[in-house]
């Protein structure tokens, strides 16, 4: 486990998610507060938008519009020029809120799902991965995923990688140039998939649980283990080779590879993730940390 020194970027969220860095600033939404902001270098927040059913993953389309998932009513938000419209609705796919996002170069936007009514205590099932086309087509890009989460497209276009958060793994696509996916396989394997026909018997099971993710140059992906309070650095396969453990009394929930060299990590972190805990609160943080290989890919 590695022994980087941690700082306090900025304090006071509700729970973050969906870390990005874009034009030299980092981004952010916030469950709670019900808006994504703009996080500058020295901790300085702008709000960008307020997103009434909790924003969540954050991408942007090759004309420079911002897409949002809105958690609760299961669309994809567009802002543009200063007005949020509906860009798609994805409610005919999810069976639980929509989670995070990734777009590739040609602008299909891939979005995950809980699958399940998580805060309500219900019972694991499996989600798909939706998938809107440049020209609005929704359709089913992957299914029988276990709580697809934070995802990563390699430098070159060709590959998804996508974290099934309740699975012990991250599975991987080809991508071809129209958005398809084919080709599927287990990119890293933590531990024997779950088997629990409850959602307290699937976390006794769950040995990493990949949350918001980002990929280095080496092929490496960074991923917040939700259920482990840290980040761990994985291999093609599953191998952990480093870990960042998070401060007493928090949970890493995602994570970003960014700055001006690309080596600067955003950790999102809060106490826990339950919502009729962390709606009312104002105690998640961000944080950072340096790493030694750089970002990679998308987001």
């Amino acid at each position: 486990m590695s022994e980087r020194p941690l700082s306090t970027l900025f304090t006071g969220g509700g729970f973050f998610e969906g870390p990005r860095w874009h034009d030299g600033s980092w981004w952010v939404s916030d469950f709670y507060r019900h808006q994504v902001s703009r996080i500058a270098a020295d901790g300085t927040e702008t709000v960008v938008v307020e997103v009434e059913h909790q924003p969540s993953g954050l991408g942007w389309l090759p004309d420079g519009s911002l897409v949002i998932a809105s958690m609760k009513d299961h669309r994809l938000l567009r802002w543009h020029d200063g007005e949020l419209d509906e860009y798609a609705n994805l409610d005919e796919l999810c069976g639980g809120h929509l989670n995070d996002l990734v777009i590739d170069a040609a602008g299909n936007v891939f979005a995950g799902n809980f699958g399940f009514d998580l805060m309500g205590g219900g019972d694991p099932r499996t989600a798909v991965l939706a998938r809107v086309a440049p020209d609005g087509t929704v359709s089913v890009a992957a299914e029988d995923l276990h709580f697809p989460n934070g995802s990563v497209i390699t430098p070159d276009g060709s590959t998804l990688i996508v974290g099934e958060t309740t699975g012990n793994r991250y599975t991987a696509f080809d991508l071809g140039a129209d958005g398809s996916l084919s080709n599927r396989r287990v990119w890293a394997e933590f531990a024997t998939l779950p088997t629990g026909a409850t959602f307290g018997e699937v976390l006794g099971q769950v040995v990493v649980a990949p949350d918001g993710c980002t990929l280095d140059a080496d092929g490496h992906i960074w991923a917040a283990d939700a259920l482990g309070n840290r980040l761990v650095r994985v291999a093609p396969g599953g191998a952990i080779v480093d870990s960042i453990a998070a401060p007493g009394g928090l949970g890493f929930y995602a994570c970003q590879l960014g700055g001006d060299d690309g080596r600067t990590m955003l950790i999102c972190a809060a106490p826990n993730f339950f919502e009729h805990e962390r709606a009312v609160t104002r105690d998640a943080v961000l944080l950072t940390t340096t790493v030694d290989a750089p970002h990679a890919g998308r987001p």
